[in-house]
């Protein structure tokens, strides 16, 4: 494999990655639990921690990346209707950000889609350069 596929395919994997990290912040934007340190006597799941991508290059070529929670993992909200309220009717709401959710979704498309022309561009070099020797 050369190099230039090899660093492409770092990317498609980074790509993909990304898009399922933010599929699942989108699908659990609404996952709210109880505040930390709130007696869960009927043990009510906790809120959803929301994480991120951490993309990076590589020692000698491509990208590595790796998932993170975001920091704080909750906002304390105001909800006296949810089950698992607190006395002040406070509840823990996933540190998400639908805006920014979509543009993680854009981002891993188009980074997906470069990766796939790098590859396809290698191929045809590749082909090019055998038609020459043939």
């Amino acid at each position: 494999m050369s190099i230039a596929r090899t660093i492409a395919v770092s990317g498609l994997h980074a790509a993909e990655l990304r898009l399922q990290v933010s599929a699942s912040n989108i699908a659990n934007l609404r996952s709210d639990g109880l505040l930390p340190g709130v007696p869960n006597t009927k043990n009510f799941p906790p809120a959803y921690a929301a994480v991120r991508v951490n993309q990076m290059e590589s020692t000698g070529g491509g990208t590595s990346a790796s998932v993170t929670r975001v920091s704080p993992a909750y906002l304390s909200a105001f909800d006296p209707s949810a089950p698992f309220a607190d006395g002040r009717g406070m509840i823990a709401s996933p540190n998400g950000n639908l805006a920014n959710e979509l543009v993680q979704v854009l981002l891993a498309r188009f980074g997906y889609a470069a990766n796939a022309k790098v590859i396809h561009a290698d191929a045809q070099m590749a082909g090019a350069l055998l038609d020459l020797t043939a």
